[in-house]
């Protein structure tokens, strides 16, 4: 009926020092990730290609290749962008704000820019109270408490995850802003004009089903939800790696949140002492079957701090 509370800081900055003072050799990783651009444009030309390929199908058509094909280069691109959010890509933030913008064509809705300021925050300010919108908020885990509602929340889980933040603590949009804004709709526009209304739908459906009872949308529950109390990341070690910027390598990204995620699996190389106690997964659609079927999980199962015992971490 309630959060999970705690009265420390998060675990990672403390790691962080840990390993640093014993594995210095670390550090050569961070930077950016010099192929990032090509295979960001390598995956937005793709999927832009399939969307005027599709102009003429129909509707079941293109549902099923939206499930099966294009849901997973749209995850893709949500997790490229989150890469860019950390500035891994290029040296200048600049030109990753740019080529995040460029990633989120694709996905028909723009939230590059707005995405990076919550999630940043996210990492400077892990679990805390009316700060993190990576956690859910007290109404939704009130309503989520069942089967039937847990089902239902997974299927919309990215409209909880894109529109919380508007509600909970909405941010005036800036020039970046109106700029992801533009490109996006001109690009949304030209499709529809071009070619119809059901290459748009494509891309919409793409990233709607991607992001819900999909397994590559398993790493939203993964990443943070408390299946064990003494834990509150949790890192995936499976092959869906390869496709999503080895985001599952969320304990190594947290505590290292400035190497690209082509090189975090050398983090737990490197220091595996720090990695392999903690609790992990294989399967990100066996997370969603836990967290659907186990009564004693859901949207509170998350550790939330108050701001008075979080000190903001620079270094992130």
């Amino acid at each position: 009926t309630d959060f999970f509370w705690s009265y420390t800081d998060e675990p990672h900055a403390s790691r962080r020092r840990q390993i640093l003072s014993q594995y210095p050799q670390i550090r050569q990783l961070f930077g950016p990730d010099p192929f990032a651009f090509l295979k960001i444009a390598a995956v937005v030309l793709l999927q832009l290609w399939t969307a005027t390929f599709l102009y003429n199908a129909s509707w079941l058509n293109i549902l099923i290749v939206a499930y099966f094909f294009g849901s997973f280069l749209n995850h893709n691109l949500f997790l490229a962008i989150h890469e860019l959010s950390h500035n891994l890509a290029f040296s200048t933030p600049v030109n990753n704000r740019w080529l995040g913008i460029f990633a989120n064509l694709p996905i028909g809705v723009p939230m590059s820019v707005t995405f990076q300021k919550y999630h940043l925050e996210h990492h400077r300010f892990q679990g805390v109270d009316g700060v993190d919108m990576d956690v859910p908020s007290l109404t939704e885990a009130k309503l989520v408490r069942n089967v039937i509602t847990k089902s239902i929340w997974v299927v919309l889980q990215l409209f909880f995850y894109a529109l919380r933040p508007l509600f909970l603590k909405p941010k005036p949009p800036g020039l970046w802003e109106f700029i992801n804004f533009i490109i996006q709709l001109a690009l949304d526009a030209a499709l529809v004009y071009f070619w119809s209304w059901k290459s748009f739908g494509y891309l919409i459906l793409s990233t709607f089903v991607g992001g819900g009872m999909h397994p590559m949308a398993g790493h939203f529950i993964s990443e943070h939800y408390v299946f064990s109390p003494d834990q509150e990341t949790y890192s995936y070690y499976g092959p869906l790696n390869l496709m999503t910027w080895s985001v599952g390598y969320h304990n190594e990204h947290h505590d290292f949140p400035r190497i690209p995620g082509s090189k975090l699996h050398k983090v737990k190389e490197i220091a595996p002492e720090f990695y392999d106690h903690l609790d992990s997964y294989r399967s990100w659609s066996q997370v969603i079957y836990m967290y659907i079927m186990d009564r004693t999980i859901g949207p509170f199962s998350r550790m939330k701090r108050n701001i008075s015992t979080k000190s903001t971490n620079k270094s992130e």
